[in-house]
């Protein structure tokens, strides 16, 4: 069940969904303009958030930006007529090129077959839109490259790509005054490819964004929000185990024992995925 949440005093996100995919969307409500953060994955996912935060007098938005091309993110936006969308170029690009493809389940299942695309994902697409598939693609309005702010009045929005293995063009959004980091998925792994991988390189990078924002709160789209030392916690593991990685030459026995040795414990399901997910990765 999905219900509506609020951090400090002007950010307000709707919890996610699993079984049909839906990510939390967020809404940041300035003095002078509202900025929703992604579309989500159907009109409906757009409109059952918009709808709620109505009852709590919040307006609709007048921004609506894009954390990534994943469908998930965007498929709503043709809901949001009204508002500005604004994404990254390269967002923009990836979702050019969805646009023209068929979302039948025959399409579907063909592009599952091809490898372009994933079984999950088709499944969720099935469940979100099982009555009707009007699917309709919706550019952003604007594009930027790397960083933007918006002023919302008495609130402020840094956009900052940050990249990773997730996909290459996630942006996130720093809530500035509210000390809130919106990550969307970015640092999830590559699910698209054949096997699930985090890469060394992209990971270390994209930490290394992320620790610039000075945060309370991040915002992770398929889980919660989490504090800063849960954060902290999350990011010590992928960076320890993308050095290991490398330092052990994609030895998984001694990135084991390593990484056991510094956390002084034996490792849980969670630390153990991630390790094979950075061998599935190394090169």
């Amino acid at each position: 069940m999905q219900s509506i949440e609020r951090i400090g005093e002007r950010f307000w996100y709707i919890t996610p969904v699993s079984e049909t995919d839906r990510p939390i969307l967020g809404m940041v409500i300035g003095d002078q303009k509202t900025l929703m953060i992604d579309a989500g994955n159907s009109g409906a996912h757009a409109e059952y958030f918009l709808a709620e935060l109505t009852k709590r007098q919040v307006p609709r938005p007048d921004i609506v930006c894009l954390t990534h091309w994943h469908w998930d993110h965007i498929f709503g936006l043709s809901a949001l007529t009204e508002a500005v969308s604004i994404s990254s170029k390269e967002t923009k690009q990836e979702i050019e090129k969805l646009i023209g493809l068929s979302w039948t389940d025959t399409a579907l299942d063909e592009r599952v077959q091809e490898g372009t695309e994933i079984e999950f994902c088709a499944t969720a697409i099935k469940k979100e839109f099982s009555t009707h598939r009007d699917i309709a693609v919706t550019l952003p309005t604007l594009s930027f490259e790397n960083r933007i702010e918006i002023d919302l009045g008495g609130v402020t929005c840094i956009l900052q790509h940050v990249g990773g293995d997730h996909a290459s063009d996630s942006v996130v959004i720093y809530i500035k005054e509210e000390k809130i980091l919106f990550l969307g998925d970015c640092i999830y792994a590559d699910i698209y490819a054949e096997k699930r991988n985090y890469t060394i390189e992209k990971t270390l990078q994209m930490l290394e964004l992320l620790e610039t924002f000075d945060a309370e709160y991040y915002v992770l789209s398929h889980w919660k929000p989490i504090s800063k030392a849960e954060f902290q916690q999350e990011a010590y593991m992928l960076r320890e185990i993308a050095k290991l990685t490398e330092s052990c030459k994609g030895e998984k026995p001694h990135i084991i024992k390593k990484y056991r040795d510094q956390v002084k414990r034996d490792l849980n399901e969670d630390e153990l995925e991630i390790i094979e997910e950075f061998l599935n990765g190394y090169k």
